[in-house]
């Protein structure tokens, strides 16, 4: 029977680790984390007891690295049930966490081991090392990079040549495997003396204004605290089975599919890769899933294209039982009214709802986003098929989650009710402010954007715009600062990467979208000086044409974006570029008169083009 009754409170807990060992102690038989094995191509299993002890390994082999509490180590690695032990080693010994993106460009990845002075890292296979390689010599801090594959003890680098070695001669003994790093057995050792729950418990770097990453600073009780607070609002019990897919370097999957699951004595099984989730979802059969909105707008887009292809009755009949099912959440959300037409849904239910939702597993009792805005006609379809979508709004800096809708009380259109623990309210300019246990202790060696994030009594500025409904629910109206929120929920300073793109003097003006999209595209208006000259790269002849949709011409353009964003993390990716010949100006109402680009009427003008950039995804 389900239930959490069994929950570990941030009292009973204090830290991280002491979630941990908690969990071992009351349920150390009882499952806890699936994955796939590669060598035995079958899905294995640990139970509590069992992750207790290769946790203890990993303490051991940190120790026998002599760091002190407080120094940096990072990881670098794929959602694993290994994540999971070093994590909770590193935090026993006091050890502060730095996740890295598993994809990432090598100076990204510099910068962020440099700002965090990071002492070990920890990788996974011999395609990152080859990332990490050509900027050893820029990460002199790193005493040791640990690889969890066997990359090759006689060759210090798949990609390395004889001149790369003399250039890191002391790259070969900072490499270990982490099959001869670790001890074959070890036991579980407490915490290291006076650990606090108020103490750093790792970095987690976010994109900045600057293009440059930000070091959030999140303490053991933030995490803890708002995965409590966030069981309030949206309870997991112990029988339930979540999928992990979103990036535990990403503080969204790591609050709600790791503590959250260790605070419950929920199931976590860890998916092979996206490429796999559907497959994935079929064999596991989750309970709950977290995602960002990229997923369910996949599952939206895959299904209405079948249906394009399918008789007009076939369609008539889906979009009936959406109606349906709409119109009976609504009834027992309590803000509709009962019809005839429900007597109708268990035909319904088996007819459509359910092939659908097969291909989900078959077993989802709700599904929850977060990350970006979920567009209600997707949220609509879903709860119309039976599935309840629960949206969530936060940010790194807030671990995350700030507001969340209820199972009974669910508004998909909003981003829900604040969590029990935290104050909210709106500032100047309409802005959403929080203030609570939630809210990081400040930016990594960054004093000047803490005060500019946190205001002297203590509120957090999320930059978001907002307005609070009669029922409590927030709503999200717009954004103070310009950012982009990509559909997968990461953020990019468009200004900022226009101003680098035009560097270049063949893009005359420039602008970069992708609210709410799977990537990022640029529109840009081409320079006439430069077109001699570009023509000549890409072998077109004759004056600069009206239009440039020409693959080639793309191709070309694409690749001096990159050179100019390169700066930027690895996320901050241009897929597409529409090159345009016509400048923006005041008279076709493009510019304002101060000469700023207005985006919307830019977006609006070429809708067309911009979806065409977008077919397909």
């Amino acid at each position: 029977m389900a239930t959490n009754a069994d929950l570990i409170s941030p009292q009973q807990a204090v830290t991280v680790h002491g979630l941990f060992k908690e969990r071992v102690k009351r349920t150390p038989d009882a499952i806890a984390y699936r994955y796939f094995d590669l060598q035995q191509s079958a899905w294995l299993s640990y139970t509590w007891g069992q992750m207790a002890g290769q946790v203890a390994r990993w303490q051991a082999a940190l120790q026998q690295e002599k760091l002190a509490a407080g120094d940096r180590v990072a990881i670098m690695l794929r959602n694993c049930p290994q994540w999971v032990m070093f994590d909770q080693a590193a935090a026993s010994l006091g050890l502060i966490v730095v996740p890295l993106y598993t994809v990432d460009r090598a100076d990204n990845i510099a910068y962020i081991v440099n700002n965090a002075t990071v002492k070990l890292l920890f990788f996974e296979t011999a395609e990152q090392w080859k990332t990490l390689y050509p900027v050893l010599g820029d990460m002199p801090t790193v005493q040791r990079f640990i690889s969890l594959d066997s990359i090759g003890q006689n060759t210090l680098s798949p990609c390395g040549t004889d001149k790369q070695i003399k250039a890191h001669p002391n790259a070969k003994p900072r490499l270990t495997s982490a099959s001869t790093w670790l001890p074959v057995q070890a036991q579980l050792q407490p915490e290291i003396a006076g650990l606090e729950s108020t103490q750093l418990a790792t970095i987690i770097y976010t994109s900045g204004t600057t293009g440059r990453p930000k070091g959030v600073m999140l303490s053991h009780a933030n995490m803890l605290e708002n995965a409590y607070a966030t069981l309030q609002l949206f309870p997991i019990y112990d029988d339930d089975l979540l999928l992990s897919f979103l990036p535990l370097s990403h503080t969204f999957e790591r609050t709600l599919g790791y503590y959250l699951t260790v605070m419950t004595g929920a199931k976590v099984a860890f998916a092979r890769s996206i490429a796999l989730l559907s497959e994935d979802l079929q064999i596991i059969q989750p309970t709950v899933l977290v995602s960002v909105p990229r997923i369910y707008e996949r599952v939206h887009t895959a299904i209405h294209a079948k249906l394009e292809e399918a008789p007009p009755l076939r369609r008539k009949l889906f979009e009936f039982a959406v109606d349906v099912g709409w119109a009976r959440f609504l009834y027992q959300q309590k803000r509709g009214s009962c019809r005839l037409s429900f007597l109708l849904w268990p035909i319904l239910n088996a007819l459509v709802a359910q092939k659908v939702l097969q291909r989900m597993g078959g077993k989802l009792r709700a599904v929850i986003s977060g990350g970006a805005a979920l567009s209600l006609d997707i949220s609509r379809m879903f709860v119309g098929l039976g599935l309840p979508v629960i949206q969530g709004y936060g940010l790194t800096e807030t671990s995350p989650v700030i507001c969340a809708n209820k199972l009974d009380n669910n508004f998909p259109d909003s981003i829900g009710l604040p969590l029990g623990n935290l104050e909210t309210r709106i500032g100047a300019q309409n802005e959403l402010l929080a203030k609570g246990p939630s809210i990081m202790l400040g930016y990594w060696n960054n004093p000047e954007g803490t005060r500019h994030a946190i205001d002297t009594e203590g509120w957090f500025h999320t930059g978001d715009t907002a307005v609070i409904s009669e029922t409590g629910h927030v709503y999200i109206t717009g954004r103070l600062k310009d950012i982009i929120v990509l559909s997968n929920g990461e953020k990019v300073p468009p200004t900022d990467m226009e101003l680098a793109i035009m560097h270049d003097r063949l893009f005359d003006q420039v602008l970069v979208y992708g609210e709410g999209r799977p990537y990022l595209i640029v529109i840009a208006v081409v320079n006439p000086a430069m077109w001699l000259q570009f023509s000549k790269e890409v072998g077109v002849r004759g004056d600069m044409p009206e239009s440039l949709r020409d693959t080639q011409v793309e191709q070309r353009a694409l690749m001096r974006i990159a050179e100019q964003i390169k700066a930027f993390p690895g996320y901050a990716r241009v897929h597409r570029v529409l090159l345009l010949s016509e400048s923006w100006s005041i008279d076709n109402g493009l510019l304002t008169p101060t000469l700023k680009v207005k985006r919307g009427q830019v977006v609006a003008q070429y809708s067309a083009e911009i979806a065409q950039l977008y077919q397909g995804h």
